[in-house]
C-alpha cells in the first residue's frame, strides 16, 4: 500500500468511525481532556497498524478493542498519580510540621535582599536541585566559578538571615558558621 492510498485509508477509518469511539471513550472517561488523549492514542495506535486494521465495520470493533486498552492504561496512571500525589502531600505535611516555626515573610525579605545573580544560583540548588557543576553547564561558566559564587551567595544568604535576627540553628550547623563568616 503507498503512502496516499495509507492515508487515505485512515481518513476514511477515522471519518466512519470517530463519533463512536469518541462516545465510547468519554463515557469512560472523567473530562474531555483525558478523553481526547485516550481517543488520539487510539488512533495514533491505528495509524501505527494500519496493516491490522480490518475492513469495514469490523475496524469499529477493533478500534474499540484498542480504545479498551488505552483507557485501562489511562485509569492504571491515573491510580499511579493519585498516590503519588498522596504521598508528596504527607511528605510535605511532615516536613512542614517538623520545620522550626519561622515567620516565612522575614525569610522571603531576607532572600529578596540578595542580589538577582545570588537568588538565581541559590534557586537553581534549592528549588531545582541542580548541583554546581549542572549550574555551571545552565549559566556558561566553570564549575569552580560557580562553587565559588555559590560560597559567597549562601554565606550572604546566612548573614542576611542573621540580621533578620531569625534561629539560623534551623538551617544546620552550616548556616550558622556562614553567618559568623566561617566557611
Amino acid at each position: 500500500m503507498g503512502q496516499f492510498e495509507r492515508k487515505r485509508r485512515f481518513e476514511d477509518i477515522y471519518r466512519a468511525h470517530y463519533p463512536a469511539l469518541l462516545g465510547y471513550v468519554r463515557r469512560r472517561t472523567d473530562s474531555a481532556d483525558d478523553a481526547a488523549d485516550v481517543l488520539a492514542e487510539a488512533f495514533m495506535t491505528a495509524w501505527r497498524r494500519l496493516e491490522d486494521v480490518p475492513p469495514d465495520a469490523e475496524a469499529r470493533l477493533w478500534l474499540y478493542g484498542v480504545a479498551r486498552r488505552v483507557l485501562a492504561n489511562h485509569h492504571r496512571d491515573t491510580g499511579r498519580r493519585s498516590a503519588l500525589a498522596l504521598k508528596l502531600r504527607a511528605e510535605l505535611v511532615s516536613c512542614a510540621e517538623a520545620a522550626v516555626e519561622q515567620d516565612p515573610s522575614a525569610v522571603r525579605t531576607a532572600f529578596g535582599r540578595l542580589s538577582s545573580a545570588d537568588r538565581e544560583l541559590l534557586g537553581l540548588v534549592g528549588w531545582e536541585g541542580l548541583t554546581a557543576s549542572e549550574i555551571a553547564k545552565v549559566l556558561g561558566r566553570p564549575p569552580s566559578v560557580v562553587r565559588l559564587r555559590l560560597h559567597r551567595a549562601r554565606k550572604r544568604l546566612a548573614k542576611e538571615l542573621d540580621s533578620a535576627e531569625l534561629d539560623l540553628s534551623a538551617y544546620g550547623s552550616r548556616a550558622v558558621s556562614l553567618a559568623k563568616g566561617e566557611s
